[in-house]
């Protein structure tokens, strides 16, 4: 018999069904729960945040909780009629709009119209806008008209990564709810219950690195969990990890700034050599360097610097030994100079000839001259 060649992103098939299977955003989560369960619901919501932190998730989870005939938690049971309608992408009373491709003015003018129709079979119609900040001007115009009274049946879910482009006059109509991007901690958790869940092999280090890599956003995670997975097949190390992202390991990192600190220019021009050999994409590098010298400035600076660096302790051993080397300045500069070439890097010629001067900048105390 033939496999099904049909694969469902990670990222679709663990998308969280209730409140409480969403994780990092509880100050959002609860404060929901609780206006459903005391009945004081706004009609017109902004979830604003990063993306991939779970604003589309969350508003969907909150359309079904507000119609759910059985709610005692302010989570949809999942169990009712009215659940298992809902839970169907294509029902009539959760409507998902996307204001990157349905941006005009006629676009809101026909949404106004059938903003009058009742909902059916339910208690509410749920409105979700998607990159709200796309719309037009003229669009904002005629959907702040229905944000002013819309019939009491309907509630608006306006979602968008960039709330510095809405008009003052949208935001002051909605309950604003800002989803933060989760820490490396909880998109670890995340990461081990989907690897447990699909039978997935993965060493602890290889679930930080990609947890690291997903930098805040839950659905970016998944997206790269299933690349290194789909080369990894079923048994993940650290060096997969490496491989399918093209980061670069600490120790090759410590290794390459300790020729630095020591101002040991051939011993800078063998490691670039090395790397260079290796088929490494030097662009790659120089952007892991300049995360580097941060986390090596953060290591000089913070208290507590593991707090935002969340590094295994041995690794984070060998990072404190290394910042004490250098001086904030130093790492200052070493920052700015491979952080400030990240697009020259990616288009340069002579990709090496140019991290190799970069390099050799930091060694002379100087910042790389920009035309």
């Amino acid at each position: 018999m033939e496999e099904s060649t049909t694969h469902l992103a990670l990222y679709r098939k663990y998308r969280p069904r209730t409140f409480e299977e969403v994780v990092g955003q509880e100050h959002i989560t609860k404060t929901l729960a609780n206006q459903i369960l005391a009945g004081k619901l706004s009609h017109a919501y902004l979830f604003t945040g990063s993306r991939g932190t779970g604003k589309t998730s969350v508003a969907k989870i909150f359309a079904r909780a507000v119609n759910c005939e059985n709610n005692t938690t302010g989570s949809p049971c999942g169990e009712c009629e009215t659940c298992k309608r809902l839970a169907a992408e294509n029902d009539i009373n959760i409507i998902e709009i996307d204001a990157a491709s349905n941006n005009r003015v006629d676009d809101i003018r026909e949404l106004r119209e059938k903003v009058k129709f009742a909902p059916i079979g339910a208690k509410y119609k749920v409105y979700i806008i998607d990159e709200v900040h796309m719309l037009s001007d003229s669009a904002f115009n005629a959907l702040l008209k229905t944000l002013e009274e819309p019939p009491k049946y309907v509630i608006f879910i306006l979602a968008t990564t960039e709330v510095h482009k809405l008009p003052a006059t949208i935001l002051s109509r909605c309950s604003r709810f800002d989803f933060r991007l989760l820490s490396i901690d909880n998109l670890s958790k995340v990461l081990s219950s989907v690897f447990e869940k699909e039978g997935i092999d993965a060493e602890p280090e290889a679930i930080k690195l990609i947890a690291a890599s997903g930098e805040g956003s839950v659905r970016d995670t998944l997206s790269i969990a299933d690349s290194v997975n789909a080369y990894a097949r079923g048994h993940i190390t650290k060096e997969d990890v490496l491989r399918v992202l093209g980061t670069t390991d600490h120790e090759l990192l410590i290794n390459f700034f300790d020729k630095i600190i020591d101002k040991d220019i051939g011993g800078v021009l063998t490691e670039i050599n090395q790397i260079d050999a290796s088929g490494k994409n030097l662009a790659v590098f120089a952007k892991d360097a300049a995360k580097h010298a941060r986390d090596l400035l953060i290591c000089k600076t913070c208290q507590q610097p593991n707090e935002i660096l969340n590094m295994p302790d041995d690794v984070l051993e060998k990072y404190m030994a290394q910042a004490d080397r250098a001086t904030d300045k130093q790492l200052i500069m070493y920052m700015q100079n491979f952080a400030s070439s990240e697009a020259e890097l990616r288009y340069a010629l002579s990709t090496r000839l140019l991290l190799e001067s970069l390099a050799i900048a930091c060694i002379n105390g100087e910042l790389e001259k920009k035309n």
